[in-house]
């Protein structure tokens, strides 16, 4: 089985994070942030993961630690439960409309990370989370999971409707890339 416990602690966040990437699309977020439990629970729906956050944090000071120690954590959850990465499909993808906005996520799990991040608001709130906070976090776990990964919003109007479409995408895009389909590591070089 696929699945992971990791907790990161500092002086400013705990968080806890459990995934299976084997699992049905199971979910239980509690981040301290509601519409970011919002965010990560259709990750985890559409992505038909398996996940478990508890977190806590400063958040009298700011949202950004919470934010960013939980994109690490889940992408050192993500790089753990991976392991040698044997016989996966390495590349996902996926496109997703949400009305009038339209999300499109692409992941190469290459050992190298990247993040190209395109033609998402990087101001505004969505109850008062900073829109520009998601960066941060898709960067951290991009980095953390060494995963390059590529988000670019097509276009949209409703800030929830453009961040609900980069979360579902993301999360069919990830389930497409950990799908093991072989024996052999996805490489020429026979390691990633």
């Amino acid at each position: 089985m696929r699945k992971v416990k990791v907790t990161r602690k500092t002086k400013e966040t705990d968080v806890t994070v459990e995934l299976n990437l084997d699992g049905k699309g199971d979910y239980s977020i509690e981040s301290s942030i509601p519409f970011f439990d919002h965010m990560l629970s259709l990750m985890a729906y559409h992505g038909r993961i398996d996940l478990s956050v508890k977190a806590t944090g400063d958040l009298q000071v700011d949202y950004h630690h919470l934010v960013e120690d939980l994109g690490i954590t889940l992408g050192d959850a993500i790089s753990k439960a991976l392991g040698g990465k044997q016989g996966i499909r390495r590349y996902g993808f996926s496109k997703v409309p949400m009305d009038e906005s339209l999300a499109e996520v692409v992941i190469d799990l290459s050992g190298r990370p990247y993040l190209v991040y395109r033609g998402a608001p990087r101001k505004g709130s969505l109850k008062e989370m900073p829109v520009s906070l998601f960066e941060d976090f898709f960067r951290a776990l991009s980095t953390q999971a060494m995963m390059n990964l590529h988000i670019t919003v097509q276009y949209g109007r409703d800030l929830h409707h453009i961040y609900e479409a980069v979360f579902k995408a993301f999360g069919r895009a990830l389930k497409e890339a950990v799908t093991v389909e072989s024996k052999r590591i996805p490489s020429t070089k026979g390691t990633l």
